[in-house]
Order: structure tokens, then sequence, then C-alpha cells
């Protein structure tokens, strides 16, 4: 595990994993949606129906992206990678209790724990680039995962973009979903302040897009956006 996983591993503690899920609902607008779509997308690219392999990565908190492609793909198998074991500990529930644990591989790690041998026939992003510190290592991230993708092969890349700061009205009604909620004022604040702090989101569309041509991805295409978050499908090129 390497360093930037370790952090992620402590920053997804047994405590934060217990509330991930409620707290993600509320923070994304759209969550199920999202993944919904998600699970679309991913079919109407790799074909439905039939057989596929799927990198699921960063699928702690209850294998969400699994659940619901694995609920409309009965022929796909996963591979579900997340470095801390308090999230996985609840995907591993989950997929238990929806009969998938026979269809999934689980790896409590990162990327380099699968051999860069293996080949998928379509990868999964959710919720995790935005927690990657640094340009460097969101591209290294990518990069592993684009060499483990067949050509041609998508990937579904979800998280939030843009610098917070830049979109005031946007942080300004994130705030208040929140206040939706039942949060007193100072609640509020903590929440926002918490989230601003442990994260690091691609500064804009087109740098979102700049960092997949360098990991060897096409121009990504959008299906899915809630304020600061945005859900795109991109190709691995052609070898």
């Amino acid at each position: 595990m390497n360093a930037d996983s370790s952090i992620s591993a402590r920053k997804f503690d047994s405590g934060r994993a217990n509330e991930y899920e409620q707290q993600s609902r509320i923070g994304l607008a759209g969550y199920d949606a999202c993944h919904e779509l998600a699970a679309c997308v991913l079919s109407a690219t790799i074909g439905a129906g039939g057989k596929a392999r799927i990198l699921a990565v960063g699928a702690g908190g209850g294998a969400k992206e699994v659940v619901t492609a694995g609920g409309l793909e009965p022929g796909w198998t996963f591979t579900a990678v997340d470095p801390s074991q308090a999230m996985m500990d609840l995907s591993i529930t989950r997929l238990d209790a929806e009969g998938l644990s026979a269809r999934t591989q689980i790896v409590v790690g990162t990327l380099a724990d699968i051999p860069s041998e293996e080949r998928f026939d379509g990868a999964t992003l959710i919720g995790v680039l935005h927690h990657i510190p640094g340009d460097a290592a969101k591209l290294e991230l990518l990069g592993q995962i684009s060499e483990r993708l067949n050509p041609g092969a998508p990937l579904i890349l979800a998280g939030n973009r843009y610098a917070y700061a830049s979109r005031p009205l946007l942080l300004a009604a994130w705030e208040q979903r929140w206040r939706m909620t039942g949060s007193s004022p100072e609640e509020m604040k903590a929440k926002l302040a918490k989230i601003l702090d442990s994260a690091d989101p691609p500064q804009s569309e087109e740098a979102v897009a700049d960092l997949l041509a360098k990991s060897g991805f096409d121009t990504p295409e959008p299906f899915f956006s809630s304020l600061f978050w945005c859900a795109w499908m991109s190709r691995k090129q052609a070898d």
C-alpha cells in the first residue's frame, strides 16, 4: 500500500465508513440516479446481456456500483478494490445480501495488488478522484486503470470537478443540502469545512479531459451532473 492509499485508508476509517452512504446521499443529490445511469451507460457501451469483467476501483462503502450493475447484467463478474478494510467490510455485507459475493473478487488494497497483465472489459471510478491529492497521483491512478483495460473498454468516471471556491453559488447551494436534512448552521459549516479540507478535485471539466487523455483515454462524454459532481464515460484508446 503506497502513501496515498494509506492516507485514504485512514481517512475512511470505521467512524466514517458507518456514515458514508447516508452522507453521500446528502452530499450528492441524485446518488442513486448516478449509479443507475452509470450501470446503464456501461451496459450500453459494452453490450447488454453478455459476459464481461468489470474493475470497480474504490468500491468500499457498500459497493453501490457493483450492486447496481450486477443487478442489471447477471453475466458480469467484478473485481472490487478499496484500500480501507472498514469501507470494504460494508461492501462485503452488501454483496452477501444481494447475492453477488460469488461474482465479486474482493481486493483490500490498491491496483498494484492486481497483476498488471489482467484485463477487464470495463471499469468504474466513482467518488474517488477528488480524494486523490495532486495531479501526479491522479494520473498514476488513471494510468493503472488504463493499463488493465482492453482497448476500447469503457471507464465510468464520476466525482467532483471545479475548484470549490471558484463556484460560490454551487458551494452555497451545497451547504443548504445539509440544512434540508435538519443540520444546524454550526453543523452545516462543520460538514462543509470537512469536505473542503479533505478533497482536491480537478479544477475544471477540461482538466478532467486532460487527465484522461494523458492516461490513454478518449474524449469523455458526460451523462450526469449535480452541482460540483459530474459523471462521464470514456473509452481506453485503441493500441
